[in-house]
Parts: structure tokens; sequence; C-alpha cells
């Protein structure tokens, strides 16, 4: 028979009113001798609150949506992990759901959460998102936007990390190495952190006096397969070039594997820089120089963010920005 939260209270000798602050941790007017003896009845009879009843007094479901656009890129899982850790402390649950870079799969996702009641949604938009973002502007939930940047009216946070710097740096260290001729395998320019990173590139150049040409540029993807494809644009373009800035390290890992085949040494032939510092990037030989970026606190500071914004109605410092690091190893 399911124990119910009429039962606790008659075994307390409470009212179920009692009952109910102590569980939603509104009991700051009830005595600890009260509170410990229903919790304690409360572990005996292993009692399972309804969270639905639940949610229509406290008016939360402590519930929270993650939308990330590719599991599979070893990028999100710290920052899932992270997110987890965050709404674990603060006791909250997540629903996770994957976009595959699809903006189809993104707005049905997004409908979903609303629909399932969570009290706020964490956004990572799709690359394949070129739209205004008609279906992120009826939301009424409040949302935090991580990694990827977008200005529409109702993101009420963000977690970024400095993309600009962080290319300037890493494409500066190449140059600084004697790298000339640098080519940049770009993911899509439909995304700020595309463009961010291409200017911080550009920037270096310009500070070194070295020309900026677009035919060393190649737009694409943020999926490993684009690395040698890529490349192999490149070549057939008979484009020299002494060292590559990749957009991320799945496509640097690619680009390394296609340069070795084809029988080029890295880095005596080709430096290769990627960005983001998977953990990957250290095992392969060479140990890929990479810009790496702190995930797993992103995904962190964006769960605490978002609650925030969801107990206060705002948020003290909306824009967390993040820094990068660079992390040198032998691929340069």
């Amino acid at each position: 028979m399911k124990i119910t939260i009429k039962d606790i209270a008659n075994e307390a000798g409470v009212s179920t009113a009692t009952v109910s602050k102590i569980l939603n941790k509104k009991d700051h007017n009830i005595s600890e001798k009260t509170r410990k003896k229903v919790l304690g009845i409360i572990k005996e009879k292993n009692y399972i609150p309804n969270t639905v009843a639940r949610s229509l007094v406290t008016k939360q479901t402590k519930t929270i949506g993650l939308v990330i656009p590719d599991i599979t890129n070893p990028f999100f899982p710290e920052l899932v992990r992270g997110a987890e850790d965050c709404a674990s402390a603060y006791g909250y649950n997540i629903f996770f759901c994957n976009t595959d870079d699809k903006i189809e799969k993104e707005e049905k996702y997004i409908n979903m959460l609303v629909e399932k009641m969570v009290d706020g949604i964490i956004f990572t938009q799709s690359a394949n998102n070129n739209e205004e973002f008609n279906h992120l502007n009826q939301i009424r939930k409040p949302m935090v936007l991580i990694d990827r940047d977008i200005d529409i009216p109702n993101i009420k946070g963000k977690v970024l990390v400095d993309n600009f710097n962080g290319a300037y740096k890493g494409v500066s260290y190449l140059i600084r190495k004697g790298y000339k001729e640098i080519a940049f395998i770009s993911g899509p320019f439909s995304t700020k952190t595309s463009l961010d990173r291409l200017e911080g590139y550009k920037k270096a150049l310009k500070e070194n006096d070295i020309f900026f040409e677009d035919t060393f540029v190649v737009e694409g993807e943020y999926k490993e397969g684009w690395g040698k494809k890529a490349i192999e644009i490149l070549m057939s373009k008979n484009i020299s070039f002494d060292a590559v800035f990749c957009a991320n390290d799945i496509i640097a890992l690619s680009a390394m594997k296609f340069l070795k085949e084809v029988g080029m040494c890295i880095p005596e032939d080709v430096g290769i820089l990627g960005y983001d510092d998977i953990y990957m990037a250290k095992l392969i030989e060479p140990a890929l120089t990479t810009i790496s970026q702190p995930n797993y606190k992103m995904g962190y500071e964006a769960v605490k963010l978002l609650i925030e914004i969801i107990e206060n109605g705002k948020a003290k410092e909306p824009l967390v920005r993040l820094n990068t690091e660079l992390v040198v190893r032998q691929s340069t």
C-alpha cells in the first residue's frame, strides 16, 4: 500500500501542512525535534514525495533542461558532468537532450521541456540554425545560453568562453614558433564561436605582418570527418601551408591522421593546433597542442547561474565569460 503524506502526518502527530513544509525545506518556524521526528518517519516508511503535487504547491519542479548539439563530441560530456554535479548540489535534476546539430530536433526538445514543466533551460544552439530563433522567442521559461553566443531577448544569462583571445593566443604562439603559412580549418560561420576564432586568427596574423588570405580559411562543421576533407580541399587548391589551426580537437585529430597517411611529418612538415583540450588530445602521437576550454566549469557555472535566475528572478552577473589556456604539446 502506498504511503501518503497524510500517513506520515498521522504517525508523527502533526498536520499535513507541517510535513509539506519540512519536505519543501520551508520549516524555519518548525522545531528541530519535530523536524527530526518527521524525517525519521519518512526514512523508515521509505516515503517518496509526489513531485507533481509538490510542484503545484511550490510552483517549481526542481528540474532543468540541458540542450546540447552533439554528445559524440568529447567536449560536451565534460560540460554535462559539470552541469549534473552543480544541479545535484542544489537539489535539482536534469533532463538532457541531444539535437545532433539539427534545428528540427532542437525545437522539438525545447517544446518538450516546456511541456515537462522544467524550471529553466540551458541551451547551446544548433550550428545549422540560420533562422531568427522564433521558437526560442516564444519560450517563457528562464533560459541560459552556454558555449555558443546568440542575441535573443528572452535569454536571461550566458556562460561563454573568450574565443577571440583563445584563437589569438594560439595562432600567436604558432607564429613565434616560426610558422608563417597558417591555414584555419573552421566550423560553420553561422555561429559566433567560429566568427570570434576567425577574428582572433586574423589579429594574430596582422600583428605579425602576415597577410591574411581567404584561401587559407576553409569553413565547414565541428565534426570529425571535416579535418580530412578540409586538408584535401587545401591540397586540391595547391595551397602551401606549414601549420594548421583547427576549430576543435576532433577536427585536428582527423587532419593529423590524414596528413600522416599522405607521408607528412608532424610537427616537422606541418604544425597542428587544436581547440578544446579533450582527453584524447594528450593520448595521440604526437600529443596535440591545443587551446584548453574550462568545459566542466562551463556546465557547472551555467546551472549555478540558471538556478540563481529561477530562485531570484534575475542574476547579479548575467554574463559569465571564462578564459582559455594554451596547452603546448608535441604537435607544434
